[in-house]
C-alpha cells in the first residue's frame, strides 16, 4: 500500500482532537513497544546524547523520567506523521485500534468514527480486516462508489455467520489497489465459499475438487435455476451471464491472481481489472445466496 493523498490538514485536524480528547495513543502498551510495531526505532536517531537511538530515547524522556508531552509524538520529527507515507500514518491510526493496545469496545468504537470521520474528505475509511479471538484488526481501505453492494454482501456472511467470508470481503476490498492480484484471487475464493455454504445447508456438500465454474453450476441445479425450456428469454441471457462470468473470474485468477506461480516477467494487473473482478465475483455471489434464501 503506498497511498499519498491524505492531507497535512486533515491529518492535523485528527491529532488535534486527539489532543483535546486526551487520548493516550499507545493504549495499555509502553509507548516504545507501541511505536516498535511500526517503526525501526532502532535505527532512528537519538536526540539526546546519552541514547544511541530512538529507542533510548523514549524509554528516557517517556518511561523514565517523563519529561516529554503526552503528545509529542504527533510532532515528532523522526516519525513525521504529518508528513509521511499515506501507509504509515494509517498503519499509527490501525495500532491504535488493534485488540493488544485496547480492549475497551467502547474507546476503539470513539475512536474509530474520529479516525473516519477526519479520513473521509480524503477517501478512506478503517474498517475490520481480520479477527483474533473474535476481536477485529482494522486494516485501511479506499472508499469507493460500490459500498452498498459491498455491504449487501457483508450482509450475507453475517448471516452465514462466516468471519471467514468477512475477511475475504474486506481484503478483495482493500487489496485493489495495493495489490490487484490478491483481489482477484479473493474474489474467486468468495464465489466459491458462498456456493459451498450454500451446497452444505442444501445437505448436497461438495467433494472438495470441484473447479468454480463446476460449484456454480451445481448451486444453479440444487436452487432449479438452470436453463430450461420453461426459462424466459432474459432469465435465460442471465444464467448464461452467470457462466460467463464465472468461467471469467477463473480465468482471471488462472492467468493474474494469487495462489499460482507465474513467469518472473509477469506484469502486475491493473487496479480496474481488479476492480471488475471483485464486483462480478460479489454482484454473482449475493444473486446465489439471495436465490438460496427464496427457493424452497
Amino acid at each position: 500500500m503506498s497511498y499519498t493523498s491524505i492531507t497535512e490538514l486533515a491529518r492535523r485536524n485528527l491529532f488535534d482532537e486527539l489532543r483535546v480528547r486526551n487520548t493516550t495513543w499507545a493504549g495499555r502498551l509502553g509507548e516504545s513497544d507501541f511505536l516498535d510495531r511500526i517503526f525501526p526505532l532502532k535505527d532512528l536517531p537519538s536526540y539526546d546524547h546519552r541514547q544511541s537511538n530512538m529507542m533510548g530515547d523514549i524509554w528516557m524522556h517517556r518511561e523514565h523520567f517523563v519529561d516529554w508531552a503526552d503528545d509529542w509524538v504527533y510532532d515528532d520529527g523522526r516519525l513525521d506523521l504529518m508528513h509521511c507515507k499515506d501507509e504509515t500514518f494509517l498503519s499509527f491510526l490501525c495500532e491504535m485500534l488493534h485488540p493488544v493496545v485496547r480492549s475497551d469496545e467502547k474507546e476503539i468504537a470513539d475512536l474509530l468514527d474520529v479516525f473516519n470521520r477526519h479520513l473521509a474528505a480524503d477517501g478512506f475509511e478503517l474498517t475490520p480486516s481480520t479477527y483474533i479471538s473474535g476481536k477485529p484488526i482494522y486494516a485501511a481501505r479506499l472508499r469507493h462508489a460500490g459500498i452498498s453492494q459491498v455491504a449487501t454482501a457483508r450482509k450475507v456472511a453475517e448471516e452465514l455467520s462466516s468471519e471467514y467470508i468477512t475477511g475475504l470481503i474486506t481484503r478483495m476490498e482493500t487489496a485493489i489497489t495495493r495489490d490487484p492480484a490478491l483481489a482477484i484471487g479473493s474474489a474467486k475464493e468468495f464465489v466459491e465459499s458462498i456456493c459451498k455454504g450454500i451446497l452444505t445447508a442444501r445437505k448436497l456438500p461438495p467433494m472438495g475438487s470441484e473447479t468454480l465454474p463446476q460449484l456454480v453450476k451445481a448451486v444453479r441445479e440444487a436452487l432449479d435455476l438452470s436453463v430450461s425450456t420453461k426459462t424466459s428469454d432474459t432469465l435465460k441471457q442471465t444464467l448464461s451471464g452467470l457462466a460467463s462470468v464465472t468461467q471469467g473470474l477463473a480465468e482471471l485468477r488462472g492467468q493474474l491472481g494469487s495462489g499460482h506461480g507465474h513467469h518472473p516477467g509477469t506484469g502486475k494487473p491493473a487496479p480496474y481489472v481488479a476492480r471488475l473482478s471483485v464486483n462480478a465475483a460479489i454482484a454473482l455471489g449475493v444473486f446465489l445466496y439471495d436465490a438460496h434464501r427464496e427457493a424452497p
